[in-house]
């Protein structure tokens, strides 16, 4: 096994359903991500994936257990440090690609460095860079209306790469996509790992993004499966 780049250790997520009722999605979850690798979270629907997606990327906090991150448990940090962690080392790509319906493809690339305090000019030099890496050289001006669902999440993609991220978590990136869509989301993340040795943490229901994959991890009531 190569570099650990991420590491969650005996992860417990309850949720309130009723007065009476609790729904234990995370059972005591531990899994190593390794670095430069597609991982991707597999299961049923709700089986807890996306629950498990959120805490590994610091979008929700467990009842119990912990995130390692460079040494340092994510959840020891305040919200603000949290948020900030987020910003700096994550990316994230999800089904709908939440893009900024007034912004250009490029302008929405952007927007994470923009946050960071990075100059426009800047940032924009880099999202530009950024939007010809995922193949919409000739989109870039667009606004969301006038692109494709495809190429809208192709702009998603770009836009979790902004800040240079050590690992970019994707919920079900092609549920929405045509399997020509998709398959060009999944040669662009390839393509990422291979050329810029990029670390992806995937949930998806869509097999052959299952069969690029370095390591799958299943997950079934709550807890991940042997391998």
């Amino acid at each position: 096994m190569g570099n650990i780049i991420l590491k969650a250790e005996d992860l417990v997520k309850t949720y309130q359903t009723t007065k009476k009722t609790k729904l234990e999605v995370l059972k005591s979850i531990s899994l190593e991500i390794e670095e430069n690798k597609i991982s991707v979270i597999i299961g049923a629907s709700g089986a807890g994936k996306s629950t498990l997606l959120h805490m590994l990327g610091g979008l929700d906090r467990p009842d119990a257990g912990k995130v390692i991150f460079d040494n340092q448990n994510i959840f020891d940090y305040s919200d603000d440090q949290l948020a900030k962690y987020r910003n700096r080392n994550i990316g994230f790509v999800f089904q709908f690609h939440h893009l900024l319906p007034e912004f250009t493809a490029v302008e929405n690339a952007a927007i994470p460095q923009m946050i960071q305090g990075i100059p426009l000019n800047k940032a924009l030099k880099k999202a530009e860079e950024l939007i010809v890496t995922v193949g919409l050289k000739e989109r870039s001006n667009h606004k969301p209306a006038e692109l494709s669902g495809g190429e809208q999440q192709r702009v998603a993609v770009a836009r979790a790469l902004a800040n240079n991220p050590s690992i970019i978590f994707a919920d079900e990136p092609t549920g929405n996509l045509d399997s020509a869509n998709s398959e060009a989301i999944h040669n662009i993340i390839v393509d990422l790992r291979d050329k810029f040795q990029k670390t992806f943490v995937i949930v998806t229901h869509n097999s052959s993004l299952v069969e690029l994959a370095d390591r799958v991890f299943e997950i079934k009531d709550g807890k991940i499966l042997d391998e």
